[in-house]
């Protein structure tokens, strides 16, 4: 409690403010590290030799269910630190959500089940879930964030009627699909970096269509802010300072695109990882200090201030996640650090 009074006068801000950028900072985590193995799984049934499959399979193996821990501290994050938006969002949305929740439950099944026989109907049969549970997580993600972004129909008291529905509103929809293709874009470079020789080459021939097909979304996305949401954009245009965060998401993804074609593929990916944080960023700055605007009256915007815990509450939950994330941090650093290098099968390979 000590320690968390501390940084929070130390930074100048108050305890929701500073959940707020743990909220924050754990997702962008998440989605920069479960985000490749998505693009992974969203690119495998584009790879036809079983051999290949299985090399890409394992390059996320030893990771993918790591990466998901971020997912857990995100919801234990909204749970504890903003109790009242927890209920609303996942109420309102509980279709999206009960198909991201299954979808991650099959593709842990698929990645553990594909090789326990070796028929080729089995395998195969495993292949197809695990592409369709990965792109539907990746869409089921961004169409709950263009929806949040969006606003729904919060009535007084957080009530929220047909909010399901609302993923299907061509926000949400363009904000999916964006997601999907960051994802496979973030995906290929991965995967590039983790494997040699003809099965690379396979890589770089799909990162190329994963690139455009990111370029035609985040344009199509940002033509509809522009027409149909410019309160999304009012801060970025009022400040000159915070301008710059989107001009850092373009260099991102130029500088991406320009690494990959000089084959500088390590700094390709470290440049996608630059791109989501940027996004993360960005959305943020547009939201603060809402968590969901109301489309029917900013009198009902859920706010980190109005569905947050108690201080005492948060100055507590705030020195535990000052000493949990960063030991999440060290094992996630860890075992990258230990599978470090490029993909070889042997008889411990998925």
């Amino acid at each position: 409690m000590i320690a968390a009074e501390y940084t929070a006068h130390v930074l100048g801000l108050d305890y929701p403010t500073l959940w707020f950028l743990v909220l924050g900072a754990v997702l962008s985590g998440y989605a920069i590290l479960d985000g490749f193995d998505l693009g992974a799984g969203a690119l495998h049934l584009f790879l036809r030799k079983e051999r290949s499959r299985r090399i890409a399979l394992n390059a996320v193996g030893p990771v993918w269910d790591g990466n998901e821990v971020w997912l857990v501290i995100a919801g234990g994050v909204l749970f504890a630190g903003f109790p009242g938006y927890y209920a609303t969002l996942l109420s309102a949305l509980y279709i999206p959500v009960f198909l991201l929740l299954a979808a991650l439950i099959f593709r842990a099944v698929a990645i553990e089940f594909r090789s326990k026989e070796s028929m080729n109907w089995w395998r195969r049969g495993w292949d197809t879930v695990y592409w369709a549970a990965s792109c539907i997580i990746a869409l089921a993600i961004g169409a709950v964030m263009g929806a949040v972004l969006e606003g729904m129909p919060v009535e007084e008291g957080g009530d929220v009627f047909g909010g399901s529905a609302r993923i299907l509103r061509p926000f949400p929809l363009l904000v999916a699909f964006t997601t999907l293709s960051l994802f496979l874009v973030h995906g290929a470079l991965y995967l590039i970096m983790k494997t040699e020789d003809r099965i690379q080459e396979r890589f770089v021939r799909l990162l190329a269509p994963s690139q455009i097909f990111l370029l035609l979304m985040l344009i199509a996305t940002s033509l509809y802010v522009f027409l149909e949401l410019p309160r999304l954009t009012d801060r970025i245009t009022d400040s000159p300072a915070l301008g710059l965060i989107p001009i850092l998401a373009i260099a991102s993804l130029a500088g991406s695109w320009i690494s990959a074609r000089k084959k500088r593929y390590a700094m390709a990916f470290a440049l996608s990882c630059a791109l989501v944080s940027m996004l993360f960023v960005l959305v943020a700055v547009e939201l603060y200090p809402v968590l969901l605007p109301s489309t029917l009256d900013p009198q009902y915007d859920l706010t980190i201030y109005n569905t947050a815990s108690s201080q005492r509450s948060l100055g507590y939950m705030l020195t535990c996640a000052a000493i949990g994330i960063p030991l999440v941090g060290m094992y996630t650093f860890l075992v990258y650090r230990t599978f470090w290098g490029k993909v070889f099968l042997d008889d411990q390979s998925y």
